[in-house]
């Protein structure tokens, strides 16, 4: 597949983002791409989507989207509301409205499962970095969640040093047993997109970029994902989904290295 346009794949990947959101849905988003791929989505194809950024802003309008985060009050700019944290959290993610969690992570493993916290052995040498913030509600009662994350062999692992936000957690059933809301739904990396197998609750390839080819995914990666049959490749982005990306969403390419 040809793309009408030269596109980054930060561009892809926020794009790919931005096609799993529908118009009328409510969607609770992490920091990083997400953010991009959530405004992207309603500048487009879903003018009627809600936005919620974790921290309790509903439906903010930027001029530009900031470098600081979801804190950086330039993100917030003509919300239609600013409640907390705790209200988001516990009011309408706890309450099952959220139809789509979108988050980014350090590491994912076979079964969606997402570390935020630590890298490395948590009895002997790790690093430990900022945690769940509302991850862990957000995966656990979103009605589905998208993930995102660079491709590499070092984030993509058959189990993560540390399960910061639950996915399927250890297949088996194992996560409807525990009464988790929702599933995870899809995986978004810079050279493929991943589902889940319905009887396995594995990782499936679902699409290729139009810039990888399936050794360059599966040698990149630290365990081997369902492979289906029929592999097609991911739709890249038009030209005006890079245009909205690179001069409306982030001209400052605050969010580029998500």
């Amino acid at each position: 597949m040809t793309a009408d346009c030269e596109y980054a794949p930060f561009e892809m990947m926020a794009t790919a983002g931005a096609r799993e959101l529908k118009d009328g849905e409510i969607v609770c988003v992490g920091l990083g791409l997400p953010i991009v791929a959530s405004f992207l989505a309603k500048r487009t194809h879903a003018p009627n989507l809600t936005i919620l950024l974790e921290l309790g802003v509903v439906n903010p309008e930027p001029l530009e989207i900031g470098v600081d985060g979801l804190s950086d009050p330039r993100i917030w700019y003509r919300a239609t509301s600013h409640t907390s944290f705790a209200n988001m959290l516990g009011s309408v993610l706890h309450k099952g409205l959220v139809d789509v969690g979108f988050l980014g992570a350090l590491e994912v493993d076979a079964y969606g499962n997402l570390n935020t916290t630590l890298l490395g052995d948590p009895k002997g040498k790790y690093r430990r970095f900022t945690g769940s913030g509302g991850g862990n509600d957000i995966a656990s009662c979103a009605r589905r969640t998208v993930i995102t994350i660079r491709h590499e062999a070092r984030k993509l692992n058959e189990a993560v040093s540390f399960i910061t936000s639950p996915g399927y957690l250890h297949g088996n059933g194992e996560r409807g047993k525990l009464g988790l809301m929702g599933t995870p739904s899809r995986v978004i990396t810079d050279k493929a997109i991943f589902d889940f197998d319905p009887q396995s609750q594995r990782m499936r390839l679902k699409s290729i970029h139009p810039s990888s080819n399936l050794d360059d995914v599966l040698s990149n990666m630290s365990f081997k994902p369902v492979i289906p049959d029929n592999l097609p490749f991911t739709e890249p982005p038009t030209a005006e989904q890079v245009r909205l990306i690179r001069e409306e969403i982030d001209p400052e390419k605050a969010y580029a290295g998500s």
